[in-house]
């Protein structure tokens, strides 16, 4: 079982943050761990700012959005808790994804979860520059919540209305291209699997199949590769399947995730260097923005 002992939310105080910090409060609940909800101030995003540089108000001014920010944020979390959670509120200024990261590796944050647009309005097809940068760059995983959550059964919308905020995983996807970068994300899904006492997928997309009379030995080859990654007490423990599939792998991992009701994909994200922007992009960055569920990125 991993250890999740503090998490931090970032707050714009849009609907996607409100959603995001429902998410957060459940997490804390289930790995009882600390809860920070983070604000940030850009203080360039008001044109007041210019003039009261001109003026010699600038730090006046500062003091003034920072106060308003803190008076925001205890009203949103006011509205927004029904738990027991007590989150801490922090308010900063700087740059958003600058200071989520500088703030989350200060604070030695175990996970970041986030709504992925903010009040700027960027449409399903573009990913948030906030959440784009913060997901390559965190130091630890980071939950993205996206859309809300697919329609509920009828058992499950009876659990809901017990508590409203706490969003039950009863479906775990953990993709794996069966690359060493994809461990510590399979760590983190068979421990959100135990946790929320959930069923988990085991997924391989085979991107390129040499023809028909080798795909079978293919998939063959592909579920015996996802039954080794299986660890023999979470064999017998949880509740655990495979899958192997054809074709692209973000449409493959964004279909079957519509098709079993996943309620959230784990998945690794290569590296955090030059080259990160491409990868992140070819399949994690669009089952992010395209995907009916919140995402679970994991750094190597």
């Amino acid at each position: 079982m991993l250890n999740i002992e503090l998490i931090v939310c970032p707050v714009d105080f849009s609907e996607f943050s409100a959603r995001a910090y429902h998410y957060a409060i459940s997490v804390a609940e289930h790995y009882k761990a600390g809860l920070m909800a983070l604000h940030i101030v850009e203080i360039a995003r008001y044109p007041y700012a210019d003039y009261a540089a001109s003026t010699g108000d600038y730090e006046g001014f500062c003091e003034a959005m920072r106060k308003g920010g803190k008076d925001l944020l205890l009203e949103f979390v006011e509205e927004h808790t029904d738990s027991e959670i007590q989150p801490e509120l922090v308010v900063k200024q700087g740059t958003a994804a600058d200071c989520i990261l500088s703030f989350a590796e200060s604070r030695q944050a175990d996970l970041i979860v986030m709504g992925t647009h903010g009040r700027r309005g960027y449409d399903r097809l573009v990913l948030g520059s906030v959440a784009n940068r913060v997901m390559r760059k965190a130091p630890c995983p980071v939950l993205t919540i996206c859309k809300p959550p697919l329609d509920p059964t009828p058992t499950e919308m009876g659990a809901s209305r017990e508590r409203s905020h706490i969003h039950h995983l009863n479906r775990i996807l953990f993709c794996t291209d069966f690359s060493a970068n994809s461990e510590r994300a399979l760590n983190y899904a068979l421990s959100a699997t135990a946790e929320y006492d959930a069923e988990l997928t085991l997924l391989h997309v085979l991107e390129e199949v040499p023809g028909p009379a080798k795909t079978q030995e293919a998939i063959t080859w592909a579920t015996e590769q996802l039954d080794q990654l299986i660890p023999p007490l979470a064999r017998t423990a949880l509740k655990i399947k495979t899958a192997v599939r054809i074709g692209k792998p973000y449409q493959q991992i964004i279909q079957l995730a519509e098709e079993e009701r996943i309620d959230m994909v784990a998945m690794a994200v290569r590296g955090r260097g030059a080259l990160d922007l491409a990868v992140f992009g070819s399949t994690t960055y669009r089952t992010v923005q395209l995907g009916p569920c919140p995402v679970l990125a994991v750094h190597v």
